[in-house]
């Protein structure tokens, strides 16, 4: 392991942060928290953070001494993308819920006969009011006939 904090700190620290900000980053990417972030940004994250992670286990445990480079991008870029995730967060709980579709009720009519079932099915339409049946009518009287 090539982490050595009294040999080379600076070295040490930029690996650990590194590792830290990757795993930061695939987590956030991973873990959809809240809804927050869309599919693209979530797919940079994981990529960036497994790009990160894996620099630094390079570093840590492959590299062999020599040359190496400091990103600057492996302290601002986990910063951005945790902002932007956030941001999104907070933008997504302070959006106003869509609107419920309210229960159909019919409207009161006091004239309706009882229905027992209506409670059950608050969806069920009215029945309609019973009509009362015709009343026969007698056959109007015909004049007699001319003769």
């Amino acid at each position: 392991m090539n982490l050595d904090f009294t040999a080379d700190p600076l070295f040490s620290w930029y690996v650990v942060l590194l590792a830290i900000s990757g795993i930061a980053m695939v987590v956030l990417g991973a873990v959809n928290v809240g809804g927050g972030l869309s599919g693209g940004w979530r797919v940079i994250n994981v990529i960036a953070g497994i790009a990160f992670a894996g620099y630094a286990y390079y570093l840590a445990f492959v590299f062999e001494g020599g040359e190496y480079r400091m990103f600057f991008q492996a302290f601002i870029l986990p910063v951005l993308l945790i902002a932007n995730a956030v941001k999104a967060l907070v933008a997504r709980s302070n959006a106003p819920a869509a609107p419920q579709p309210a229960a159909y009720q019919a409207p009161y009519d006091p004239n309706a006969p009882y229905n027992p079932n209506a409670a059950q099915n608050p969806y069920a339409q009215p029945a309609p009011a019973p009509q009362a049946a015709p009343v026969a009518q007698p056959p109007a009287p015909q004049a007699p006939p001319a003769g």
